[in-house]
C-alpha cells in the first residue's frame, strides 16, 4: 500500500501525514506526477482558493494523474479544497472549472452567518459508506471554509451540516470519499476517518 498526499503548495500536509501515522498507516507527501500515478491511495487536502488550487495542480502536471487515479478506481480522499475541486466549477473570484468528476458547483456560504465557517460542527449522515465505520450520527468535526459544493446527484451526498444553510459536508461514490471538514484536526473521530480510508481497496471502474 502506498498512500500519497498530494503537495501542490497548500499547507497542513504534515498534519494529514501524522494523522495516518497515528493509525499505523505510512503516507508520503509528494508533488511528483509519477508518485501520484503509482499511489494505491490518493489524498488531496487543501485550504485556500479554488482557482489557485486548480492552477497549481495544472502547473505541476498533477491534474492528469489525479483524474486517472480516480477514474481507475483508486481510493481518493479529498479534504476541504480536495472535495471542492471534484465539482464541475467553483464560483470563487469568478467561475473556474474544476475536475468535473462530480457534476455540480461550489458556492459561497450565505451572508447570514459568519464567514469563514471555523470550528466544530455536526455532520448528519445521509448514507452509509465504509469510511464512516465507527462514526456516530451527528458526530462533531472541525471545519474551516467559506465555500461548499452542491452535487447535481443527490446520491453523491453522504453527509450534510447546518450552518446558515444545510450544506453537503461529505460526498461519497464508489472509490471517492471527500469531506469539507478537516479529519486531521478532528481528534479521535477524524483519525478514524483517515484509518478507515487507508483500509479501502481499489474498485473496478
Amino acid at each position: 500500500m502506498k498512500i500519497v498526499i498530494v503537495d501542490y503548495g497548500s499547507g497542513n500536509l504534515r498534519s494529514v501525514q501524522k494523522g495516518f501515522e497515528k493509525g499505523g498507516h505510512s503516507a508520503i507527501i509528494s508533488s511528483s506526477p509519477e508518485l501520484v500515478a503509482n499511489a494505491t491511495h490518493l489524498v488531496v487536502p487543501g485550504v485556500g482558493a479554488f482557482s489557485e488550487c486548480m492552477k497549481n495542480l495544472e502547473r505541476l502536471h498533477l491534474l492528469k494523474p489525479i483524474r486517472a487515479a480516480i477514474l481507475g478506481g483508486k481510493p481518493y480522499l479529498g479534504i476541504c479544497l480536495g472535495l471542492q475541486i471534484l465539482f464541475t466549477a467553483g464560483e470563487e473570484f469568478g467561475s473556474c472549472p474544476g475536475m468535473d468528476i462530480m457534476p455540480g458547483k461550489v458556492v459561497r456560504l450565505p451572508n447570514t452567518v459568519k464567514v469563514p465557517h471555523i470550528g466544530w460542527n455536526q455532520i448528519h449522515i445521509e448514507k452509509e459508506t465504509p469510511v464512516f465505520s465507527g462514526i456516530s450520527q451527528n458526530e462533531h468535526f472541525y471545519f474551516v471554509h467559506s465555500y461548499y459544493g452542491i452535487p447535481n446527484e443527490k446520491s453523491d451526498i453522504a453527509a450534510t451540516t447546518e450552518y446558515g444553510v444545510s450544506f453537503t459536508s461529505v460526498i461519497a461514490r464508489d472509490n471517492i470519499f471527500a469531506c469539507q471538514f478537516h479529519p486531521e484536526k478532528s481528534q479521535a473521530m477524524g483519525l478514524r476517518i483517515l484509518s478507515n480510508f487507508a483500509k479501502q481497496e481499489q474498485t473496478t471502474p
